[in-house]
């Protein structure tokens, strides 16, 4: 265990969402004085802030701050950027920053596998998870999943591993935080709204290995490690490497037939496992596998227990999830992808041409990367939300684009251009807040206003 004594002591914790609130009941339990800060003032704060002062914490939102209080420590929640004004002052305070993930690290009992990348973090936590239960393992899932770690750590002592979700936001700020296996899935443009550059994305990414000893493993893609490589970044753990993009690899997916995975480790020579023996489709979903099955040979788990708990996983709603099929048009809720990449992977693992649901909160992006593909899979983009002008500059040439102002003109539009065997595809490449309170909100309405067809 990696301790920290702060009974007594006086603790600032910035944010109140979901890992500001485990965190501030995590502190509140082991003694300290926690008061908790918030810019907003919406009403599932006011609720989260009665809670909390139940428990004997302060909590202090919109801008009403008692700016002379002094801290001996502030945790920071990952969904506040460090350029913030809340954040700002506590830095000119010299006030000691953590992570609410180095918070609750120092707080558990048990091996960690950390999962990171821009894209399948969440289904691949699931699987390990998943996994690891099926082969006999006390395991939770934590982290960016809905489950924040401070609350984890409570139960940590009874478990053989805690399997977090880890954001690039939540590694900006770690000191300690070590994974006995840390996996990094991929690295492709996303949050280019808070790093300066691609660069600085992937070091944040690398954190996941930075307090890494031999001892430990490192789960990375071929691609991900040639990336951190090219910019002299170096990994202490012993690799394991995957890949579905037909690179040399310890565990790779069959590029011939993109169904066969197959191993080169000592410990597992031949054929793992094929993606159809799964529940899970397209490129993007080999590589959650290929990474799941690599953690497991790290763990020295039964190649056929791993086989049958995965091949048992059903893909949790909001990622290439099939929501209906209505007079020959199959809808598909992809709210989940929230970046070009994840765009690009589902329109390439659908057969035929869709009917492109995109469009919400810019983040930066460059969308006319994806010019290809959409002139190539898409018959007709409907456009969303604050970034519907962006997206028309960078696609009105290869393909007809038309502007929808809510989700339920959208479905409408859509449904009425789609022909037999067409996709209607809800795929954003934007984040979801400029009209719901998050991705699975978005793609509730989505599935409702399908449904009301």
């Amino acid at each position: 265990m990696h301790t920290m004594e702060l009974r007594g002591k006086d603790v600032l914790v910035l944010g109140l969402g979901r890992s500001g609130m485990a965190a501030a009941s995590l502190l509140q339990r082991d003694g300290a004085r926690v008061v908790v800060r918030d810019e907003a003032t919406d009403d599932l704060l006011q609720e989260r802030a009665v809670r909390l002062r139940q428990l004997g914490v302060r909590v202090e939102l919109g801008n009403h701050y008692d700016h002379s209080a002094h801290f001996d420590l502030a945790v920071l929640s990952p969904g506040i950027a460090p350029e913030r004004p809340i954040v700002r002052e506590v830095l000119t305070q010299r006030t000691p920053l953590l992570s609410e993930l180095e918070l609750a690290y120092r707080f558990c009992l048990c091996p960690i596998v950390a999962i990171t990348g821009t894209n399948g973090k969440t289904t691949t936590t699931e699987l390990i998870a998943a996994m690891l239960t099926g082969c006999g393992k006390r395991t939770a899932a934590a982290g960016n999943i809905g489950h924040a770690f401070s609350d984890a750590v409570e139960a940590s002592a009874g478990l053989d591993a805690l399997v977090l979700e880890v954001s690039s936001f939540q590694l900006e700020k770690i000191e300690q935080f070590h994974a006995n296996i840390s996996v990094l899935l991929n690295i492709t443009p996303d949050h280019l709204d808070r790093y300066e550059s691609m660069d600085e994305y992937a070091a944040a990414k690398s954190f996941v290995f930075l307090n890494q000893q031999p001892e430990d493993t490192a789960v990375i893609s071929a691609e991900a490690l040639e990336k951190l490589q090219r910019m002299g970044l170096s990994i202490k753990a012993r690799p394991i490497t995957f890949s579905a993009y037909n690179r040399p690899a310890d565990v790779w997916l069959d590029w011939f037939d993109q169904d066969t995975i197959w191993c080169r480790l000592p410990e597992c020579h031949g054929i793992l496992l094929k993606m159809s023996e799964t529940n899970l489709r397209g490129v993007h979903n080999a590589e959650n596998v290929l990474a799941t099955l690599a953690t497991g040979l790290a763990m020295g788990l039964s190649v056929s227990r791993m086989r049958e708990a995965i091949c048992g996983y059903c893909p949790q709603p909001h990622r290439c999830e099939l929501v209906a099929e209505i007079d020959g048009v199959t809808y598909i809720n992809d709210s989940k992808a929230t970046n070009v990449d994840a765009v690009e992977k589902a329109l390439r693992s659908l057969p035929g041409r869709s009917v492109l649901i995109a469009g919400g909160r810019d983040k930066g992006l460059d969308f006319t990367s994806l010019r290809g593909v959409i002139a190539e899979k898409v018959k007709l983009a409907v456009l969303i939300g604050e970034a519907q002008n962006k997206m028309w500059r960078a696609w009105s040439r290869a393909v007809p684009c038309v502007r929808a102002f809510s989700m339920e003109e959208a479905v409408r539009v859509a449904a009425s251009h789609a022909g037999r065997k067409d996709t209607v595809l809800l795929s954003p490449a934007c984040a979801s807040f400029d009209m719901f309170e998050n991705y699975e909100h978005r793609g509730d309405e989505f599935k409702r206003h399908v449904f009301n067809l």
